[in-house]
């Protein structure tokens, strides 16, 4: 795999790392969030009007035009697995910006998913 390649890659998983962490902290601005018959749309305008989740939905877009930019240079079973380390970042960012706990098993999970992300790319 090419630096190019390797650059959109990994910029498509960081981004959609990011749209991840907005996306959950404008759930924890707005809490637990359900769509009942009587509040659906007052549910759904207030998610539609709150910032992290704009800017989670931004991420996304921007995400998937570098994805497909990656995926246009690389065999698609090469990238896919790449994705994987999206639950690494994710675990750790979670860790500092929200405070959720990382257990022990959790963080050895993080390790085989990168090693076998590494074993992957190098083949």
């Amino acid at each position: 795999m090419g630096l190019p390649a390797f650059l959109f890659l990994i910029t498509g998983v960081l981004l959609n790392a990011a749209a991840q962490l907005m996306l959950k902290a404008g759930t924890n601005r707005l809490g637990v969030i359900t769509l009942t018959a009587g509040d659906w749309l007052a549910t759904l305008v207030r998610m539609a009007t709150e910032r992290h989740f704009i800017g989670g939905a931004t991420l996304y877009v921007v995400s998937l035009v570098v994805w497909i930019l990656g995926l246009s240079r690389v065999p698609v079973s090469l990238a896919y697995p790449m994705l994987s380390l999206g639950y690494v970042v994710n675990a750790i960012a979670a860790h500092y910006l929200f405070g959720e706990a990382v257990s022990v098993q959790r963080w050895l999970g993080i390790g085989f998913i990168i090693v076998g992300v590494w074993m992957v790319a190098k083949s």
